[in-house]
């Protein structure tokens, strides 16, 4: 365990942007968002809880060129590897998922594959709740264990490092001067944080009473056909924000347009809330109602994913029910799943 003082810290970020596009987290508001490095200003917040917008942003992009002319060759930009500060365990727990569909199998993404050896990952734990976190449900620690390169947990004057990767390691032991010994005093203030978050989240999950996963295993296959999927999607706006705020959700389209030489395809982020989803050639949709589209989803994450991969596909982060301008709240319809009858 070693330790790091803001100072050297600020330092060792600067250091970095030699070789990374380096993002921190930031506050504004009561929302927290990415922006490239630009110093240790007050609106820096490593600690705190996660940032609005998903970690999967820099490795699956929301737009992204994939092809162009006739050519096979895989279209990369001349974009430089980026360093993610600050990113939590809940984001960490959705590579399981992204790098399931993505690398998974015999044929490997290419740019997802790219940006994830490439790419540094500074990760950090939480060092408070808010009333949307339910990480620990989907047993998800409010602290990062594991798919992190550096892992911070915020202190008073600086930060407890722990490394998680080679590529972690060699960055601290090639910049040994800016580290010292953590010190046993130190690691006892790391402890009694994080033992406080969990206690917040765990609030949260009792007031709310949201079943933990265990409870989870066949409730939406047991409630197929129940009122529970109409009832939610009266005030769904089909506008898939609950989609693109996700960290695991990956669902993508493909179009081509026209570019100033060749035609171009993109890739873009695609929603199963949205009707035009599962439309097939001659106008045809297997899923026409909202309700299938919405049920469709809690399918996805509840039950498909547990058959095929052997986990859930959500992270407990809140984000969709922050995000849904209908107030649709997945923690009271995994609450109805689990005691409907």
């Amino acid at each position: 365990m070693r330790y790091i003082s803001h100072e050297d810290f600020g330092r060792l970020l600067h250091d970095l942007e030699r070789d990374y596009q380096v993002y921190v987290p930031c506050r504004k508001n009561i929302h927290r968002y990415y922006r490239p490095y630009a110093g240790l200003t007050d609106d820096v917040v490593i600690g705190e809880v996660r940032a609005f917008e998903p970690l999967k942003a820099f490795f699956f992009r929301a737009r992204q060129k994939v092809a162009e002319g006739f050519s096979p060759d895989v279209v990369h930009g001349e974009d430089r590897p980026v360093c993610i500060v600050g990113a939590k365990a809940c984001d960490l727990k959705a590579f399981a998922i992204l790098d399931h569909v993505f690398r998974g199998h015999d044929y490997a993404d290419p740019y997802y594959a790219r940006a994830r050896e490439a790419n540094l990952i500074i990760s950090a734990d939480c060092t408070y709740a808010i009333d949307t976190c339910f990480c620990l449900a989907l047993n998800v620690d409010p602290y990062p264990r594991e798919a992190f390169d550096i892992n911070l947990s915020p202190l008073d004057d600086g930060f407890l490092v722990e490394t998680g990767s080679q590529k972690g390691t060699a960055i601290v032991a090639g910049r040994a001067a800016l580290f010292a010994d953590a010190g046993e005093q130190r690691t006892r203030d790391r402890n009694e944080t994080r033992r406080h978050v969990i206690q917040a989240v765990q609030k949260n999950i009792e007031q709310n009473r949201i079943p933990h996963q265990d409870a989870l295993e066949g409730a939406v296959a047991r409630n197929y056909e129940a009122e529970i999927w109409a009832d939610e999607a009266q005030t769904c706006v089909e506008c898939g924000a609950c989609n693109t705020i996700c960290p695991t959700c990956h669902c993508f389209l493909l179009y081509d347009q026209k570019g100033k030489a060749h035609i171009e395809r993109f890739r873009i982020w695609d929603a199963c809330l949205l009707k035009d989803f599962a439309r097939v050639a001659g106008g045809a949709n297997p899923r026409p109602k909202l309700w299938m589209r919405l049920r469709n989803r809690f399918e996805k994450k509840f039950d498909f994913f547990p058959k095929v991969a052997g986990m859930y596909a959500c992270t407990g982060c809140g984000r969709c029910i922050s995000a849904c301008p209908a107030k649709i709240d997945i923690r009271r319809i995994l609450k109805r799943l689990v005691n409907h009858a």
